[in-house]
């Protein structure tokens, strides 16, 4: 029988999963051995067929209503003979709970030979897909849930890497005399499950979950024992074919240039008596230097703004490329569909939609409208969008210089204070926009655009509900070039899976994003500060894929600083380590003060840096960068330590070392800068101009050293990414 016969059999008989002998009938249908197991109902049965096998059995209760076997007594394991076999039957059908249920009879089977417990399993994530999982089995996968997943098609380095990021992955090298595991065989097993032609892909709608705890693997073999594969329900069938399809084709991204640089732009909300949110539109508009034609649409004003208006879209006397719209939710839907392809992009900040039940259905007539009307829609429920190339902005004061950094957030909210921080930090962006419910462009359209977009060289991301998964995931896979920093914002109802197994109660939202990460290199980040710091280097820092960055030199004043910046740069994978033989002989016949530490960290008190006003650390520098060769330098400056101590300012001779290094050994190091104060006024000034000089020399620069260490860490690991994707690259024929 093949794959399809077997599901279909199970779903012909109105289970809702499939038995374990038909389970792995199925498992061996992709090529996971399993062992030698039959049905039989009485205990005469079993003896009879037990005596055609090989010693020792097992033999285990057939029932939908036992969830877990070994719990209700329903497995009797060891059992040396065809007699203790039939013996077994007899006794578990006594068992109370066993006599409880609906029993469909008993899987007796060959016995595997001892080795390692391994769990396997999947389930359907509703925005991902197929998720796969390994960890260690038996009842440790409920004790310690040690597991790695991953999202499908896997292919045979994600196998290898799953079975690398578990805690107990040494166990599976063999430890204190025990043998090693075969691990091919289980990197064989995975893909056979979660690989290109696996299993899950095979019938992508028809599993919804899958355990197989444990595989025993021993030095040669690799054996299912149990299996349990729980079905789709036909409803999810018709959502997951429904949901796995965008609403609407996707722009290019010329057509994408009405949106970020809009000749005409309507406003929709403004008032004649009153200052609406869009009025204050208009104002930030003319503020920031829009400079392209400004059409207010209202049906009986005939001026606001001081300018002249219009009574609808269609009206209007050129074709508008966005509209921003800000009235009654309830009146948008004819709005649009009045529109009578005048307009491209309409950007929707009023709520009421799709975020309440009660907006839900006028969501979907927002959408036919906009279909009838001619145009797209952004949001429902946001702020709206800042493009500087296009002179546009939602937020006030915004930059207008044009930046590298793309942004897109479902919270407009959130997109003020990336923008006003990344402002303050020295952040500077292609464009930001605000997305909220998504109902037509959503977060994954915008994010392919910046793929493509010339001015964008990082991308971050603010995303609540990702809607199409699949769809993000295969850009992430496939095409990222650029660096990729998301910032998740609270759990999809959708990504919960019921618990119907072992796998659907380990695997969570969070399981899925790490899981994202770890196959796509994108950066995760759990606060608005991370996000903004992890931009602020990507704006500054060159990717650097031949030479990952791990080596870190911190050059500074603050011994005890030093040394818990070198023990949390351990924590993210950053090596402060201590300089060689030749960097340390020249750096110490520098014959620096006393209380000067050049091991790395190089410690440098005032005094010391206070040489030469403050030249003394190109001398420094140089032998760092031409000796010491380091992947990365971390120069921070306790700005309270200089107050008082004379006359001497070496700050701005230690931001023309920096900047002169580098120009002097190009290539040769990521450099960055950390200012330290004290929260006093008089240095939170004097901490702001240094740093306005410090983004002017192309340096970024940090408030702690931690804080850029955790910003290093995010370049670190893109860069070891884009390695790994150049490597297989190279390896493909």
């Amino acid at each position: 029988m093949d794959s399809q016969a077997i599901i279909d059999s199970a779903r012909a008989a109105r289970r809702s999963a499939i038995d374990e002998l038909s389970g792995k009938s199925l498992l061996g249908t992709f090529g996971i051995n399993v062992p030698r197991s039959a049905i039989v109902t009485t205990p005469q049965q079993a003896a009879a067929v037990a005596a055609t096998m090989s010693a020792p059995y097992v033999v285990k209760v057939i029932s939908q209503d036992i969830l877990h076997k070994s719990d209700a007594g329903g497995v009797m394991l060891n059992l040396a003979d065809a007699q203790a076999a039939g013996e077994a039957v007899r006794r578990m059908s006594q068992v109370p709970a066993v006599a409880a249920a609906e029993v469909d009879g008993y899987l007796l089977e060959e016995m595997s030979p001892q080795g390692l417990e391994i769990a396997i399993g999947a389930v359907r994530d509703a925005e991902f897909g197929a998720l796969l999982m390994v960890g260690l089995g038996g009842i440790f996968i409920e004790v310690l849930r040690d597991v790695a997943f991953r999202i499908c098609p896997i292919d045979e380095r994600d196998a290898y890497a799953m079975l690398s990021e578990l805690r107990g992955a040494k166990l599976l090298d063999g430890v204190r005399g025990t043998a090693p595991v075969d691990k091919r065989k289980l990197v064989d097993i995975l893909l056979a499950i979660g690989g290109a032609n696996g299993l899950l892909e095979t019938h992508a709608n028809d599993i919804a979950e899958l355990d197989i705890n444990p595989v025993i693997a021993t030095c040669n073999t690799a054996v299912a024992v149990d299996a349990r594969v729980i079905l789709t329900h036909e409803s999810d069938q018709t959502n997951a074919m429904v949901d796995s399809q965008a609403p609407r084709r996707p722009l290019t991204a010329t057509q994408f240039s009405a949106l970020f640089e809009p000749r005409t732009i309507a406003v929709l909300g403004a008032s004649t008596t009153q200052t609406s949110i869009a009025n204050t539109f208009i104002r930030r508009l003319r503020d920031f230097g829009y400079s392209g034609d400004i059409y207010p649409i209202h049906p009986h004003a005939e001026e606001i703004e001081g300018l002249p208006c219009y009574s609808s879209l269609a009206d209007a006397p050129t074709s508008i490329d966005y509209a921003y719209i800000g009235i009654g939710a309830n009146r948008i839907p004819e709005v649009l569909g009045g529109a009578n392809g005048n307009l491209k992009f309409a950007h929707v900040i009023s709520s009421g939609f799709g975020e309440v039940a009660d907006g839900v259905d006028l969501q979907h007539q927002l959408l036919e409208q906009a279909l009838i009307g001619g145009c797209r829609v952004i949001g429902p429920n946001c702020l709206g969008m800042y493009s500087p190339r296009g002179g546009v902005t939602f937020s006030v004061d915004a930059p207008q210089e044009l930046g590298t950094i793309g942004v897109v957030s479902q919270s407009g909210g959130l997109g003020t204070d990336i923008i006003k921080r990344g402002q303050w930090r020295g952040v500077r962006f292609s464009a930001l926009v605000t997305v909220g419910n998504s109902a037509d462009i959503g977060p994954v359209d915008l994010f392919e655009y910046f793929l493509q977009d010339p001015h964008t060289h990082a991308i971050g991301l603010y995303l609540e509900d990702i809607k199409h998964g699949r769809r993000f995931f295969e850009l992430l896979r496939d095409n990222l070039t650029k660096p990729v920093v998301i910032l998740r914002g609270g759990s999809s109802a959708q990504g919960k899976q019921a618990a119907a197994s072992h796998t659907g109660a380990l695997a969570g939202d969070s399981r899925t994003w790490d899981a994202l990460a770890r196959q796509t290199g994108c950066v995760l980040v759990a606060t608005v500060d991370e996000f903004v710091n992890a931009l602020l280097a990507f704006q500054f820092l060159p990717i650097r894929p031949s030479r990952p960055t791990e080596q870190v030199a911190l050059f500074g004043n603050g011994g005890g600083t030093s040394v818990l910046a070198t023990d949390y740069f351990a924590t993210v994978g950053l090596d402060v380590k201590p300089f060689g033989h030749e960097a340390l002989s020249l750096l110490e016949a520098m014959n620096l003060p006393p209380g000067t530490s050049v091991m790395n960290p190089v410690d440098t008190p005032v005094a010391t840096l206070q040489q030469r006003e403050g030249l003394v650390a190109n001398q420094i520098l140089d032998i760092i960068y031409s000796v010491a060769k380091p992947d990365a330098v971390v120069m921070h400056l306790n700005l309270a330590s200089f107050v008082g101590r004379g006359d001497v300012d070496p700050i701005d001779n230690l931001i023309k070392a920096a900047t002169q290094v580098q120009g002097t050994h190009p290539g040769q190091a990521h450099f960055v800068m950390v200012l330290r104060v004290d929260g006093s006024p008089q240095l939170d000034a004097k901490m702001r101009d240094y740093r306005e000089r410090i983004l002017a020399a192309g340096i970024p620069v940090y408030d702690e050293l931690a804080t850029a260490g955790k910003a290093l860490e995010a370049l670190s690991l893109v860069e070891q990414n884009f390695h790994q994707r150049q490597g297989r690259k190279a390896q493909q024929p």
